[in-house]
């Protein structure tokens, strides 16, 4: 069985044609461009086309495409919202898919970003095997791919897994209304956030951070060279991090909890403060049932994901 996996993302489309046990080739990525709306969907049909030839080329028979998509996949009408993606705030994506001439019988199946984030580590990545697995992504903003006995948790809208508004700190501030208390405290936009908030504070500081461009990237390039203030951030984020996985373990009892996206990378570092902060939080017997990992797929995880998506 061979499949095509698409990972769609706000920059970037990427896709590969994988065979049962994981193996991809003909690997290709292009630049979204700005693509929107139609466009943007007639960029993913080229791929699917340009894939289905390559493949009857080498004799494959492709089973399933699957789409990783970078925002919520309503399944019950076959829509994304992608707030990266002007024009697809419900854009019918699987109806547009599944119109492709070539495909036919191709049976088409589509999902988050976070899911597929999940799917991937469990199929070839630190996860494989789990049933039981969460996959905390912290980059711009923050989600969980949850994969609970063997199926991805969905919820009633297809909007479980946004643990970025998980409320971690009190009491409640106006500010939490447009991303969520944990995404407004250690996203990668909290990282700048918070470093704004305390350099608006701390008025005698004169070091690297007190820039008009701020970013995590530089705060990360402070804590590296021993700055006092990137070290208050980072103990901040941890605290919110460990929290956070606490919350997960006494909820879900995970066997693994695999954080990636932008920010992981370099706050892998943190992974042992992490985990001490969660053993405070955590149910106890939970906590001794579960090991934190940093992605191994690391940009790829969304393709192979669809990948296995495909298979499903």
């Amino acid at each position: 069985m061979s499949v095509i996996g698409i990972d769609v993302g706000g920059t970037k489309i990427a896709s590969a044609i994988f065979d049962a046990d994981g193996h991809l080739t003909n690997r290709r990525v292009i630049p979204l461009g700005g693509r929107a709306g139609d466009k943007a969907g007639a960029l993913i049909r080229e791929l699917i086309v340009s894939q289905l030839s390559e493949s009857r080329q080498s004799a494959e028979s492709i089973d399933g495409i699957g789409i990783c998509v970078p925002g919520i996949y309503f399944a019950d009408k076959g829509t994304v919202w992608a707030p990266n993606i002007r024009g697809w705030e419900d854009y019918p994506l699987h109806e547009e898919v599944s119109a492709i001439q070539e495909i036919k019988d191709i049976r088409v199946n589509i999902d988050s970003d976070r899911a597929c984030y999940i799917l991937g580590e469990t199929w070839s990545g630190v996860a494989q095997g789990c049933k039981n697995a969460i996959f905390i992504a912290i980059g711009t903003g923050i989600g969980a791919g949850i994969l609970i006995d063997g199926r991805i948790l969905r919820g009633t809208g297809d909007i479980a897994g946004a643990i970025g508004w998980m409320g971690l700190d009190q009491p409640y501030r106006d500010v939490y209304r447009s991303c969520g208390c944990f995404e407004y405290h250690a996203s990668g936009e909290g990282i700048s956030r918070i470093t704004r908030e305390l350099l608006a504070k701390e008025i005698h500081y004169s070091g690297e951070l007190r820039r008009n461009d701020l970013s995590s990237y530089h705060v990360f390039q402070a804590y590296e060279k021993g700055d006092e203030l990137a070290k208050r951030v980072f103990d901040h984020c941890i605290q919110f991090w460990g929290m956070a996985v606490a919350n997960m373990i006494s909820i879900f009892n995970p066997e693994k909890i695999v954080f990636g996206g932008g920010v992981f990378g370099p706050a892998s570092q943190f992974l042992d403060k992490i985990k001490g902060e969660a053993l405070k939080w955590a149910q106890p017997i939970s906590f001794r049932q579960v090991s934190l990992e940093v992605s191994s797929l690391g940009d790829d995880a969304g393709l192979i994901g669809a990948g296995r998506l495909a298979m499903l």
